[in-house]
């Protein structure tokens, strides 16, 4: 496996020293990272697990 490529929101950086959640595609999952740490096991959601929690911050916002 080559290594995950992280990626955040452009958004993530206004105003919050760059600290921020960060996401990658794995090999049969997506994980979710804190940005402030990088070396830390990620949290592994399915597609399906990540979109009900998209769905949930959006309806919370």
């Amino acid at each position: 496996m080559t290594a995950p490529t992280w990626r955040k929101s452009s958004r993530s950086t206004q105003g919050t020293s760059g600290e921020c959640v960060e996401v990658a595609l794995l090999d049969d999952s997506i994980g979710v990272r804190d940005s402030k740490l990088p070396t830390g096991t990620p949290l592994k959601l399915t597609p399906a697990q990540f979109a009900a929690v998209l769905q949930h911050l959006k309806d919370v916002r």
